[in-house]
């Protein structure tokens, strides 16, 4: 092992068994952090697969929409999406005819992916469909209550 992970290894050693990870505080912060995850995906991707879409391909088309195209490497950063799947669900939404992939002059060694006229159109219909139904829960939060949510939820993607 390096010394740098030698190092990290040591720090995040298990603790004696006298402290259990149960007795730890940010259990129950952890556990509602993925439910809440869970039940946001849950609501939200039921949603898309009813508009005729998977969520991955309603990410793309949605990021794709109202833009002259993204790179590959832009549209993975944007996205939900690894860049290991990506390829595989442009693909799927090409022979859908709503995405094309071109090669862009100044750099031949890289993808954009463009919605096609057919994919302008779905992004139109399906995007202020989807914002409006997850508008209907989060509405029912105050602009403060949003705010401090934000603020939560970016302090602690700052931690790690």
């Amino acid at each position: 092992m390096k010394p740098q992970k030698d190092r990290e290894a040591r720090e995040f050693a298990p603790e004696p068994k006298s402290k259990t990870a149960a007795k730890e505080p940010f259990i129950p912060t952890m556990r509602e952090l993925v439910r809440a995850y869970q039940a946001f995906t849950s609501y939200s991707d039921a949603h898309v697969r009813a508009l005729g879409l998977t969520p991955p391909q309603f990410d793309i088309i949605s990021t794709l929409g109202n833009t002259p195209g993204i790179t590959f490497n832009k549209l993975a950063e944007k996205t939900l999406i690894t860049k290991g799947t990506l390829t595989g669900i442009i693909d799927r939404l090409e022979q859908k005819g709503l995405v094309r992939r071109e090669v862009p002059a100044d750099d031949r060694r890289s993808f954009v992916a463009r919605l096609t006229s057919e994919g302008e159109r779905v992004f139109e219909e399906t995007f202020p469909l989807h914002i409006n139904y997850l508008k209907q829960r989060f509405e029912k939060l105050d602009r403060h209550e949003l705010k401090q949510i934000q603020a939560a939820l970016e302090k602690l993607r700052n931690l790690f």
